[in-house]
């Protein structure tokens, strides 16, 4: 899978995809992962990539053409699956969307900023906006990396145990059960006995009905 993200802060993106599972994956050479900076496709003197909003609305607006300039660039060397913007106001993130992506090819993540993107852009050249939440942060470049974080995770081969993204919470509509480690017994609080039984039937029933009430108490509109 290739990932390209486009953002105006694209030195946001290098801690974290220096760690841990992305930072595998693209040693691994399943997945690439790059970011460009869209000041590089300003064509104003200044680098400038944003602009006062027609009809007079507080906060500046991010410039149509840079970022199409930029996503322009990136169509002439590859095809694309997606071409994602992050943004309050997009689809909420779930699972399944995190599912249905992951088994894509290329996609492009555009990082929103200021008081957004010029509309036209997200008419005409976006093919799907996304967001992680009802609230609004600086930029879409942290939203990226959840975005990007949630897809490859789920790639074959990403993980070391690839069952382990299978049990994760929202892949069956409802929240994991409680997990438990060694030892097993620590300060007086023990293990439930059913995980230490060996029996794996009655594991599996434990572990569906800890799911469930979890659920119930948790995230009931999971289970509507």
């Amino acid at each position: 899978m290739n990932i390209h993200i486009l953002s105006l802060f694209p030195g946001m993106f290098d801690g974290i995809l220096s760690e841990s599972i992305l930072k595998r994956s693209v040693e691994k050479g399943i997945v690439k992962i790059e970011v460009t900076n869209i000041r590089n496709f300003s064509t104003n003197k200044h680098r400038s990539v944003d602009d006062y909003a027609y009809g007079g609305e507080a906060g500046m607006v991010m410039m149509a053409e840079p970022v199409v300039l930029a996503i322009e660039h990136l169509q002439r060397q590859s095809s694309w699956d997606e071409i994602i913007f992050l943004t309050p106001d997009g689809d909420l993130l779930n699972q399944g969307i995190a599912n249905d992506l992951s088994m894509k090819n290329n996609i492009i993540l555009i990082c929103g900023h200021y008081k957004g993107l010029d509309q036209r852009v997200r008419d005409h050249w976006i093919t799907r906006e996304i967001s992680v939440g009802d609230y609004v942060l600086s930029g879409g470049e942290l939203p990226a990396l959840i975005l990007t974080d949630a897809i490859v995770r789920l790639i074959p081969g990403v993980l070391n145990d690839e069952t382990s993204a299978l049990s994760d919470s929202f892949q069956n509509k409802m929240l994991s059960p409680p997990v438990y480690t060694r030892p097993a017994e620590f300060k007086g609080h023990k293990v439930p006995d059913v995980l230490l039984s060996g029996n794996e039937k009655l594991i599996d029933e434990w572990k569906y009905e800890q799911a469930l009430e979890r659920t119930r108490k948790r995230r009931p509109d999971l289970l509507e």
